[in-house]
């Protein structure tokens, strides 16, 4: 039998490598290129943003109280009765200040005290000894802390 008799039997001509050979570079450059452009659609798309910073503070300038810019914290180990748990536990309830906590109702510092468990200390000088402190009265403070014993009056 020869290869023209038998119609099952079919044979790429020269024509079709050619166009195997020149047509496979083609596809794989338009496939990268559609994929290049695929991804570039998925990038999103640079936005410049601008944040703009108000000056800084200057007292007198701007028409706000001091009462507005936070005072620094006090460090409230200073007070007869006040150790550093007690201390953290009136930072974290807000009272950061001597004069913070010379303004806060006993009631309201033996209800910390109590919601954190501590049942020894006795908060009924703090607000007086928080007053001096906050005045800058620090000889006043030494002579009423001499009388006191844990922040109680002996």
């Amino acid at each position: 039998m020869s290869r023209q008799s038998n119609p099952r039997r079919r044979c790429l001509r020269w024509y079709h490598w050619v166009l195997i050979v020149l047509g496979a570079p083609v596809l794989m450059l338009l496939l990268w290129w559609w994929l290049r452009r695929q991804a570039g659609k998925k990038a999103p798309s640079v936005t410049r943003i601008e944040i703009t910073v108000p000056p800084p503070h200057v007292p007198g300038k701007t028409g706000y109280t001091e009462e507005l810019i936070p005072s620094p914290a006090d460090d409230l180990k200073r007070i007869e009765g006040i150790g550093p748990r007690i201390s953290t536990l009136l930072r974290t309830a807000g009272v950061t200040t001597f004069a913070q906590l010379a303004a806060t109702d006993v009631s309201r510092l033996d209800e910390i005290l109590r919601e954190a468990g501590i049942t020894i200390a006795d908060p009924t000088t703090w607000p007086e000894q928080a007053s001096l402190a906050a005045g800058g009265e620090w000889d006043a403070l030494e002579i009423l802390q001499a009388e006191l014993k844990g922040g109680r009056r002996v």
